[in-house]
């Protein structure tokens, strides 16, 4: 059975007008062309719709039972097309995004305030995790964008920006590192560490750094998350290596954060999606916005100790 959809709404325009002439002038096409779609419909139904005569058009019973269902028909079907013309504008939609723990703590939640503000029909679904699940997370399509940290470099990862922060060494105000006016990987090495998890782009970092100068830190304890590196700084447990992003270095008071002055502890930070993948409308904005944004907000914190 081929119908379709210039067909439906003439049928529906005729019906509602009870005139072939004014149901034309509605849908702005000639009544020789009208007469055709109705025509074709009703040899494709195999049905008689309307009841003609010289002044006036009626529906058939036939008809009035079909008028229902097809008016739905067109009523879904412009909803969809209505809803699918937001997303295809970048108006509506859910951005999906995966980011290590620090950045959706840190910059997103104002990134994404103001890229709201701009467009209110967003919604945002973020999975805060850390490096290796979220490269996961891109693989399987199960988030549009990754915001990581560390270097990427992987055939089927296609990195959108990048840009870096510097790591800080977070202390217990009076500890003995607080003497040096520089502060070194020798420097560094003197005292116990509280280390990052080895999945996580900060331990690789400083592993990373470390190896470099040639030197073997003394790990006194190794956690996930940094809130739980500070925690053990505050107890006196040793000191930690923080990216300068984190808002868990300005978190506790009696803690001191200074950066490394050492160029090997700088962790490049990317935003990143999987290869060869068409990002949905809205997901391709925020990532131009934050790409344009990145140097006011990614690196805010480079270059002040705190």
């Amino acid at each position: 059975m081929d119908i379709n959809l210039r067909q439906i709404r003439s049928f529906i325009a005729v019906a509602k007008l009870g005139s072939f002439t004014r149901a034309a002038e509605f849908l702005h096409i000639s009544q020789p062309t009208l007469t055709v779609q109705i025509r074709r419909l009703e040899e494709a139904l195999q049905l008689r719709l309307f009841d003609r005569n010289p002044r006036h058009v009626d529906l058939t019973r036939i008809g009035r039972d079909l008028l229902p269902a097809f008016e739905r028909t067109i009523e879904d079907l412009d909803s969809v097309l209505a809803e699918l013309k937001n997303v295809s504008t970048a108006r509506l939609g859910v951005v999906r995004i995966a980011a290590l723990p620090s950045f959706a703590s840190g910059l997103l939640p104002d990134v994404i305030r103001r890229f709201r503000k701009q467009n209110p029909g967003a919604s945002f679904a973020v999975k805060d995790i850390i490096a290796n699940p979220l490269l996961d997370l891109i693989r399987s399509n199960d988030v549009d964008l990754g915001l990581t940290g560390g270097d990427v470099d992987f055939p089927d990862i296609e990195v959108l920006f990048r840009t870096s922060d510097e790591m800080h060494v977070v202390y217990l105000e009076g500890h003995p590192i607080g003497k040096f006016s520089r502060i070194t990987a020798e420097r560094l090495a003197q005292f116990p560490i509280v280390m990052m998890d080895t999945k996580t782009s900060v331990r690789a970092v400083t592993d990373t750094a470390f190896g470099k100068a040639k030197l073997r830190p003394t790990p006194i304890s190794e956690v996930t998350h940094m809130m739980t590196a500070v925690g053990m700084v505050r107890a006196g447990i040793g000191i930690t290596l923080l990216p300068s992003s984190a808002l868990e270095i300005t978190a506790e008071s009696g803690l001191i954060s200074r950066r490394i002055n050492d160029p090997n502890f700088i962790r490049p930070i990317s935003l990143i999606k999987k290869r060869n993948r068409t990002l949905p409308p809205l997901s391709k904005a925020f990532s131009d916005y934050l790409a344009r944004s990145h140097s006011s907000v990614l690196a805010r914190n480079n270059t002040a100790d705190r």
